[in-house]
């Protein structure tokens, strides 16, 4: 290796002999971690106000700082800020163009914090600034499955268990299902966002710093909740990274699992929906197809940000106290996943208005596999039979219904009383499918009354959510 001074180093003072080329190429990150500039010229301003403030810099040097930041932040806006992989990171890109520009007074921006304390702190920035986004596109999801469960509250399907024929329900109840696991997963993401919303900055490398610091100040101007309790923590903490991979890695198997069943109900198969055409492609070979791309391509990405949960944690496994170079990988599985959910929630909200129900097709299938049999034995419950009983006698019955490749409401009242005397006229106002879903009519099942109380509610806790947010 060839002796320097490492001049142009921000660090170089301690060491005799250069970086080989290659090992500058793997240490570096700016590759990926110049997606935190914005954040890290944030930090930059409330650090130079506090320092400001104790007197580390004069009024004039404040005044140099932020120009130079404000022009830097033009840079990098309009893509001709100068970056340099030879200075390793986003910090230090900034750090020494911020010197280029104004000189000595760059250089006392430094004082009092660390790289590991100002990287901590932009990490917690982009993920504070990623959560609110997610959480107005996850409402807009939840607005649109709502909204088309409205308009298909009598809509008859067959619910199915093991995925089987179990007992009818309506298309509304279904979907209102989906935006539940939605519902929990926002709830999640708010959690995760009050634990992540404490400011390491002041931490500086691990034990704090001589300066007389006020980290209350620079919490409240980059508007976190409070700095961090312990410095050592503050700067190798990386677990509301984790938290919030946990978060997506649950939301996209939630998305999984709807896409799985659109990509089903899509099937000829199935047959119960139509989506438009627009997230749909064909087959280079077969002109016949209309294959489900974007349900197919998010059941994919789930995956992927399951992967980078594992990621994630795998870094922090091992790691001693307190910051350790391995945390430089923490950045891409958190921008990877950001981008993921955002993009998937953004499509599938503009796809979930398009799902057109094939309503012939759905009754149809409900139809089939005496899927009311379950309320033959309520009935005959009612009537003063026993469960056991009323089980085994409409067991008999659709014994004979598939022998005669038919439904159990179509069978006569005598054969029917023939099971059980018990069975009166009353029966057919309840084993068949309308009657079946109208009389599920308590809080949460699927008549068409409670699923449209259901979706009153849903849309008044999302309304609220969104007045909170303004």
């Amino acid at each position: 290796m060839s002796k320097t001074t490492n001049s142009n180093k921000l660090w170089g003072g301690r060491f005799k002999e250069d970086n080989e080329a290659i090992v500058k190429r793997f240490t570096s990150s700016i590759q990926f971690d110049h997606k935190l500039a914005t954040q890290d010229i944030m930090v930059s301003l409330a650090h130079a106000q506090m320092l400001h403030k104790i007197g580390i810099l004069k009024e004039s040097e404040l005044k140099k700082i932020n120009f130079g930041l404000e022009k830097i932040s033009e840079e990098i806006e309009s893509k001709t800020f100068p970056w340099s992989e030879d200075l390793e990171d986003v910090h230090m890109n900034i750090e020494s163009r911020l010197t280029d520009l104004i000189g000595i007074a760059g250089k006392k921006l430094h004082t009092a914090r660390s790289r590991n304390d100002q990287v901590a702190t932009d990490i917690r920035l982009y993920l504070r600034e990623a959560i609110e986004e997610i959480k107005i596109e996850l409402r807009k999801l939840q607005i649109s499955i709502i909204t088309l469960a409205r308009s298909n509250t009598s809509t008859i399907m067959p619910g199915l268990t093991h995925l089987q024929a179990a007992q009818p329900i309506t298309f509304g109840h279904h979907l209102l299902a989906w935006n539940e696991m939605l519902d929990r997963d926002y709830c999640r993401l708010v959690d995760c966002l009050h634990r992540l919303n404490e400011c390491p900055l002041g931490s500086a490398a691990l034990a704090g710093t001589s300066f007389p610091i006020d980290r209350h100040m620079t919490s409240e101007l980059l508007r976190f909740n409070k700095p961090t309790e312990n410095s050592m923590d503050g700067v190798s903490d990386r677990d509301f990274g984790v938290e919030f991979c946990s978060f997506s890695a649950l939301l996209m198997t939630h998305l999984s699992r709807i896409s799985e069943e659109i990509i089903l109900w899509m099937s000829q198969q199935f047959d119960f929906i139509s989506i438009p055409d627009s997230f749909c492609t064909g087959s280079s070979i077969m002109p016949q197809k209309k294959n489900p791309d974007i349900p197919e391509l998010i059941r994919g990405k789930s995956g992927r940000v399951t992967g980078n949960l594992i990621s994630l944690l795998t870094v922090i496994k091992s790691q001693p106290l307190a910051y350790n170079k391995d945390n430089q990988e923490d950045k891409e599985p958190i921008f990877d996943t950001v981008e993921t959910i955002l993009s998937s929630l953004r499509i599938f909200s503009q796809m979930v208005p398009g799902i057109k129900p094939n309503i012939e097709k759905m009754f149809e299938s409900a139809s089939i596999g005496h899927s009311t049999a379950t309320d033959l034995a309520e009935y005959l419950v009612r009537k003063g039979i026993a469960f056991r009983d009323a089980h085994q006698a409409v067991g008999g019955i659709v014994a004979l219904a598939v022998e005669r490749n038919t439904s159990i409401d179509k069978i006569e009242l005598s054969v029917l009383q023939s099971f059980c005397s018990n069975i009166q006229e009353d029966v057919f106002d309840v084993i068949t499918l309308e009657g079946s879903v109208k009389s599920r009519n308590h809080f949460g099942a699927t008549s068409p009354d409670q699923v449209e109380a259901a979706a009153q509610r849903a849309l008044k806790r999302i309304e609220e959510r969104g007045k909170e947010d303004c």
